[in-house]
């Protein structure tokens, strides 16, 4: 196994570990702006330690499962900060839909998937 295919083992493992918290559930407002309402279920891995000092954000999709081949990394300008939101359980459109979320206000992110496992024995070296 390859590091990269190890770095999600370990993410998988974290949640299927863990207890996920959600702690903003679908069709809430954000604590401090009412005109934030959480399409989807937010919350975050209990037991586990992110940069703000709480657990490691996560957004839970549709899908009952807790496999995790997304993660979306933010920056926000207003918290001056950088985080990560792990996607649970999600859809092809639904991860879209919290990407284009997540794309608001003072804040930017970017989406990084898991990518299939490349045989590159086809390639002379």
């Amino acid at each position: 196994m390859n590091h990269d295919d190890e770095f999600w083992e370990y993410l998988n493992t974290l949640v299927k570990e863990n207890e996920i918290i959600i702690d903003r559930p679908k069709g809430t407002k954000h604590p401090r702006y009412d005109n934030i309402v959480y399409e989807f279920d937010y919350g975050y891995i209990n037991d586990t330690k992110a940069m703000d000092g709480g657990g490691i954000d996560v957004f839970k999709g549709s899908l009952h499962n807790k496999n995790v081949d997304t993660f979306i990394c933010t920056i926000d300008l207003v918290k001056k900060d950088v985080e990560i939101k792990v996607l649970i359980g999600c859809t092809v459109i639904e991860k879209r839909k919290i990407y284009e979320f997540l794309n608001t206000y003072k804040m930017r992110a970017i989406m990084i998937e898991r990518k299939h496992p490349i045989d590159d024995s086809q390639y002379i070296q």
